[in-house]
């Protein structure tokens, strides 16, 4: 694949012809989904291995959840969120793996000498990161109803959802760009996407966060994952909680800001380097 050709006008941008910011951004995110959807191999594994484990657990756990306390609705709406969770910690570094491969190209140094804005860069492999999240969040929803999942929100709470799962994936996008920026390196790429995982096992996880005691209890409740599972749960299974809600919402956009935050400095590491 020769990323020069992914984008018919980037051309203009190398020209010196500069382009809106909107425009720039639509073209970097436009050829970053390109690249991402001609490797399926990458994006379906990801919904796979989410849509097994929720298989798995509510074939499992379903009836045994009739017994715990405090669990509000059906278990398959209180496990499905983390399904969700799951599937955006196992596929938030498939952007950034394209921007590691641009990188080794000398693809990356180039448009460095472009007029490019330099926050374009940035925010074309994190949305196009996003967006496959929420198509992955899509995807299990999707599942989850097949199984007979009947949300007390009804669609536009799985919409709401939806939206939750894009904002939390611009997170964890944003934490394996700045890996990527940083190393250039495709392992440790790698292996900052997974950096998340024990996140959503300090999370109430299996039981609701009343149940949890201790140290656990505490990491929970600093645990932004905690506040976006609980949000999802309500939305399937209470109805419409305000607080909950905005809740997750502030603990995406905290999230967001803080790893773009990293981004920005290992961007300017990275430009000082070359």
């Amino acid at each position: 694949m020769n990323p020069k050709t992914d984008v018919p006008a980037q051309p203009s941008i190398v020209k010196g012809k500069r382009l809106s910011f909107p425009k720039q951004l639509l073209l970097l995110l436009r050829r970053n989904l390109n690249t991402v959807f001609r490797m399926p191999g990458a994006v379906l594994p990801p919904i796979a291995i989410s849509i097994f484990f929720l298989v798995i657990y509510q074939s499992t756990l379903g009836k045994a959840a009739s017994f715990l306390p405090n669990l509000d609705g059906d278990y398959l709406g209180f496990i499905l969120p983390l399904s969700i969770v799951t599937s955006s910690v196992s596929g938030a570094g498939i952007s950034a793996q394209n921007l590691v491969r641009d990188l080794e190209g000398g693809y990356f140094d180039k448009l460095l000498l472009t007029p490019v804005d330099r926050r374009v860069l940035l925010l074309g492999p994190i949305l196009a990161g996003a967006v496959v999240l929420g198509l992955q969040a899509s995807a299990v929803l999707s599942v989850g109803l097949i199984l007979g999942l009947e949300p007390a929100t009804g669609f536009p709470g799985l919409l709401t959802i939806i939206v939750l799962s894009v904002l939390l994936g611009t997170g964890f996008a944003g934490f394996t760009v700045s890996a990527a920026l940083g190393s250039g390196s495709a392992a440790v790429t790698e292996s900052a996407t997974f950096a998340f995982v024990p996140l959503t096992f300090l999370a109430p996880t299996f039981v609701p966060i009343e149940l949890l005691g201790g140290w656990l209890k505490v990491a929970a409740s600093l645990n932004p994952i905690t506040y976006v599972l609980e949000a999802m749960r309500a939305l399937l299974n209470t109805g419409w909680d305000s607080a909950a809600v905005s809740r997750g919402l502030l603990a995406c956009l905290v999230l967001a800001a803080f790893t773009y935050a990293l981004a920005v400095i290992a961007l300017k590491v990275r430009t000082r380097r070359s």
